[in-house]
């Protein structure tokens, strides 16, 4: 089989293989992003070559290497610069002028090759937009991702420039017309991307960003310690350290000020900011003197001179320094942002056991609550801002847990995983997809749970998935209570086989894999939605105080979600809009989630429309579960399997049925002896 060759477009900023971050306004995050996947994937096998293409500039404060046609970044890693023909360097506004003068140089480049990339990967909309041009002529499929969306720098109260609406309306085009849009967080793909009117649900794919684990050396701390403690008064104090280009979307005056009017802050802890690369506070681009004039007014207001640091240069290894010296001191890292889309410098933090706060809006949602190492808070609430800080600082039990949690679980968090992940989605968009219509050749369809039911023992999912791929007769399927970017990020973090249908968010939402690629049943949509209201479902539960709603982006519109921590309530609850004329079918798993569907809705339900659609009998169909939301398709399944681990409630259902399948194993070891002991025995004698 013929090697990979991936090609990436970047066209901001200035990207080189070893960048000076904060450069410009525009050399931030985003550029560590394509460097780390880049990087990963040239030291996969399969791949044989990998290219990051960006514009070619002329500009000596900049670095000569910009003008370079050509830099070797790693084996099989090449930056490519390609010359439109205007050599200035252009910052993120002024690109679009000349976006047709390096699309046409670009496409002339690749006819002059022997060989085409396999795929694009574009990072930003106008990337996106040379890429898709490359496509027409080419026919090579394209990857997008956002990294910033500009309905968020709305939301976020930003200053928005004349030219804002065609920037949203090249990012609707962006997510329309590539083969696969993937973001980092649940946030950009369930409600970002989700809100342009071009996206489809089932070519957004969600894979987290990986993070370099490299640790600061002691000469790493010592150039560190060296850039700021000209700055301080006491440089022994616990510091509060903040990353960011100075933007004001980056609320780092926000930070000042918090840390200013907290009564005790100020008094136990330093400040450090690393604002970008400057010369002066006067130089650079007029936003970043913008906010460098805001922070200095504010540190002179408040009388905050040998409390805060503000170095103008520092290079990698001081700010891996910098991570291990705050973390020695007892402090912790600030992410402030009025909006993040991920949120790197969160993940970088976590490498060196360092507890963090950080905004509550975008991708740190995610993370922290993944890894569990510092708290979430309000960015435009400076009050709030500043008691999280203190509350952080002060508790050192609560630190030392986040601490514990940072080292524990940033491990997995890999460059070489996210290349994996992004391959493996390339390869669906290759071969192609399977069709519907083959499958009721299938003599079976398994539907599986996927948390805590495939997966829990990453052995066991392997052997489970191996044995699929030997089982043509066997349709796999999943029915999870997550959305269809969780449930697929999941499926690909655990190497598990691409399922043929999946059952999403509780049994709300179908989707397949047919000729068109991955649809949603919109004919299993019309046969739940008669009698649905959201609206009244929520007027009716915001009456209670006991059931509090889950976070906006776990409602779907088939599904709205709450915590109960009484398991009396889902049934009077069900009653309840019974009596309010609202049949709805309610369902409470894990002790504490509380998920109202559409009567006809839930997973046995739509276990059962796809039986119908493949035209197979009800015995054909095994299911296999652990939890209380998996209790509506163990009851219509003839032979279901719960495994060993199952929650108490489901394991007493399936003693009393007379067709399951205890498994004495747990996870997807259970499933495996159950689909072993189901196909060979118990389903065969009834078919015969």
């Amino acid at each position: 089989m013929q090697s990979l060759f991936i090609m990436h477009i970047a066209l901001g900023g200035c990207l080189r293989g070893t960048p000076r971050y904060g450069l410009t306004e525009d050399t931030g995050g985003h550029i560590t992003y394509i460097l780390g996947e880049a990087k990963a994937m040239a030291r996969r096998r399969d791949v044989g070559q990998c290219e990051i293409v960006t514009r070619l500039f002329e500009d000596d404060r900049l670095g000569t290497i910009h003008a370079e046609p050509s830099e070797r970044v790693a084996p099989k890693l090449t930056i490519t610069r390609i010359d439109s023909g205007d050599r200035r360097y252009l910052a993120k506004e002024a690109l679009a002028a000349d976006r047709d003068a390096f699309a046409k140089a670009l496409i002339a480049d690749l006819h002059q090759r022997e060989r085409l990339p396999d795929a694009i990967h574009a990072h930003f909309a106008d990337a996106a937009d040379v890429a898709l041009r490359v496509r027409e002529i080419f026919g090579i499929p394209v990857i997008y991702t956002p990294h910033s969306l500009g309905r968020d720098k709305l939301d976020a109260g930003c200053a928005v420039s004349r030219g804002f609406a065609d920037r949203l309306a090249e990012e609707d085009r962006a997510i329309a017309g590539a083969d696969a849009v993937i973001a980092s967080s649940r946030d950009e793909c369930e409600r970002q991307v989700t809100s342009y009117p071009g996206a489809r649900p089932e070519r957004i794919w969600r894979v987290h960003p990986g993070i370099d684990q490299t640790r600061a050396s002691l000469a790493d701390e010592r150039a560190a310690g060296s850039l700021i403690e000209p700055f301080l008064r006491d440089p022994g104090r616990p510091i509060i350290l903040a990353i960011a280009r100075p933007v004001h979307k980056k609320n780092l005056a926000g930070l000042v000020e918090a840390f200013a009017v907290h009564p005790q802050l100020r008094d136990m802890a330093n400040l450090v900011i690393l604002p970008g690369l400057r010369r002066s506070v006067e130089s650079g681009e007029s936003e970043q003197v913008a906010v460098m004039r805001e922070l200095v007014d504010l540190i002179d207001g408040h009388d905050l001179h040998g409390s805060v640091a503000y170095p103008r240069h520092h290079d990698a290894s001081a700010v891996r320094g910098l991570y291990a010296l705050v973390a020695k001191s007892g402090g912790i890292f600030c992410n402030p942002a009025m909006f993040e889309p991920f949120g790197l410098t969160i993940l970088e933090a976590a490498v060196h056991a360092l507890p963090v706060v950080a905004t509550d809006r975008g991708g740190p949602s995610d993370i922290v609550g993944e890894i569990g190492h510092g708290l979430l808070v309000n960015p435009g609430d400076p009050v709030a801002l500043g008691a999280s800080l203190h509350r952080l600082l002060s508790d050192r039990e609560l630190y030392a847990e986040c601490a514990r949690n940072a080292a524990r679980n940033i491990g997995e968090v890999t460059w070489d995983r996210y290349a994996n992940q992004c391959i493996a989605i390339l390869r669906t968009l290759r071969k192609g997809p399977t069709r519907v219509v083959d499958m009721p050749r299938s003599r079976r369809i398994l539907l599986c749970d996927i948390d805590n039911t495939l997966t829990g023992c990453r052995r066991s999912a392997r052997e489970l998935a191996d044995y699929l791929k030997t089982r043509s007769d066997i349709t796999f399927g999943v029915a999870t209570g997550r959305s269809l970017p969780e449930a697929r990020r999941l499926l690909l973090e655990w190497n598990l086989p691409a399922p043929r249908v999946l059952i999403t968010s509780v049994g709300s939402e179908i989707y397949w894999d047919d000729e068109d690629g991955l649809r949603a049943d919109t004919e299993y949509d019309a046969s739940i939605s008669g009698g649905w209201s959201t609206s009244r479902i929520e007027r009716l539960l915001s009456k209670r105080v006991d059931v509090p709603p889950q976070p906006p982006i776990e409602q779907r519109r088939f599904k709205r979600s709450y915590y109960c921590e009484d398991p009396a309530l889902p049934q009077q609850i069900e009653r309840d809009l019974m009596h309010e004329g609202l049949p709805a079918k309610v369902i409470y798993s894990h002790h504490r989630l509380l998920d109202i569907l559409p009567a006809r809705a839930g997973k046995g339900e739509a276990a059962r429309h796809v039986l119908r659609r493949l035209g197979m009998p009800d015995e054909c169909l095994i299911v296999a579960g652990d939890s209380g939301n998996d209790a509506d398709m163990v009851r219509v399944c003839r032979n279901p399997i719960i495994v060993a681990n199952s929650e108490p409630a489901l394991i007493e259902q399936g003693r009393n049925h007379a067709g399951a399948f205890m498994a004495s194993r747990p996870y997807s070891a259970g499933v495996l002896e159950g689909l072993l002991a189901l196909t060979e025995k118990r389903i065969s004698r009834s078919a015969a």
